[in-house]
């Protein structure tokens, strides 16, 4: 696969939340639209004044920004994508944020791979010129289920002769916000071993939705692996749980929780779940919860087998800290992700 120079990807500079008047309209195709990562791409989509129509589940009670045309069926299924969804009509570009829920091998190898080789083989049919997919950085190096079934789509998006942007964002804000409440009630910030374990360039939603939009019409992003993070230095969990503490007027508190008892929860799971199916999934969730807390979400240096926060790309302006500061203003609303270790 090829990646894109960091020294030739997007900079410090800020997301654009507007479109230009020299802009093209395009007539876009979405799937994943009712995700949080969905929802802001929706709205950078209308604001650029591109025409977007979206697939998603019946009596899912999901609303989207206005502007957007909502089509009901079932991304999962390749006779109701084509039927429901795309009926036999022209679009620019396909744009997916589908992504398991949960990332249990099932779930992930139906919807981070066959549901969008599915969606690849109706885009291709479809003369849709353009497939723009939300991945994530964590594939770099895979040791879990969801992440080998999202290499592998990947692999076969690059090889379809489909004009391709494949989006890997490092963590989210959603993700790394699990605590603000516990920390809030008076309890310690957990970390996994010192706390400096792992780093992140943590993106906001507004601000990931902005850039994959942009890949619709940045020649730069096209048929290019793009990693991308939010602006700012690299920041460990150590430092967002003294960032946290500090915008609450609280001295700090952590309690450090040792890697060796997930490696000891996965252990027994693992060997339950030969027996119990249920705690096989258990199993992988603690997993993703180990992955998590010991692996940093930044470039890796295939040379070297480290993670380089210089160069993982940056982009917009909202940081971490400014989203903590919304949650204890109220202004914000905390929304967890599936794989939140906390």
């Amino acid at each position: 696969m090829t990646v894109l120079p960091p020294e030739t990807l997007p900079g410090e500079a800020a997301v654009t939340t507007g479109g230009s008047d020299t802009s093209p309209r395009l007539r876009i195709f979405m799937l994943g639209a009712t995700g949080t990562i969905g929802r802001a791409t929706v709205r950078a989509l209308i604001d650029r004044g591109h025409e977007l129509v979206c697939l998603i589940r019946p009596g899912s009670g999901q609303s989207l920004p206005g502007g957007a045309t909502i089509r009901y069926g079932d991304a999962t299924d390749s006779g109701s994508l084509v039927r429901d969804g795309l009926r036999g009509e022209r679009f620019d570009a396909l744009i997916s944020c589908l992504a398991s829920r949960t990332g249990r091998p099932g779930d992930a190898w139906a919807v981070d791979y066959r549901a969008h080789i599915d969606a690849l083989a109706a885009a291709k049919a479809a003369n849709i010129p353009h497939f723009v997919l939300l991945s994530a950085i964590c594939v770099q190096k895979p040791r879990l289920a969801f992440q080998h079934a999202k290499l592998a789509f990947e692999a076969a998006l690059i090889d379809s002769g489909v004009r391709y942007s494949i989006v890997r964002p490092t963590a989210f804000f959603k993700s790394l916000s699990g605590q603000v409440a516990r920390v809030q009630r008076g309890k310690p910030f957990l970390l996994f071993g010192n706390g400096a374990l792992t780093a992140c360039k943590p993106i906001s939603d507004a601000n990931l939705g902005a850039y994959i939009a942009d890949c619709l019409t940045d020649e730069a992003r096209w048929n290019r692996i793009l990693p991308i993070g939010g602006p700012g230095a690299a920041i460990t969990p150590r430092q967002q749980g003294e960032r946290l503490f500090a915008l609450l007027g609280q001295p700090p508190r952590f309690r450090q929780v040792p890697v060796k008892l997930l490696d000891t929860i996965i252990t027994v799971l693992g060997a339950l779940g030969r027996v119990v199916p249920a705690l096989a999934d258990k199993a992988e969730l603690a997993r993703i919860g180990r992955y998590y807390a010991t692996e940093s979400m930044l470039v890796l240096d295939p040379a070297t087998g480290r993670y380089d926060a210089d160069a993982t790309p940056s982009t917009g302006t909202e940081t971490l800290f400014d989203y903590y500061e919304g949650l204890i203003r109220g202004d914000a609303t905390p929304e967890r992700g599936a794989h939140a270790v906390f």
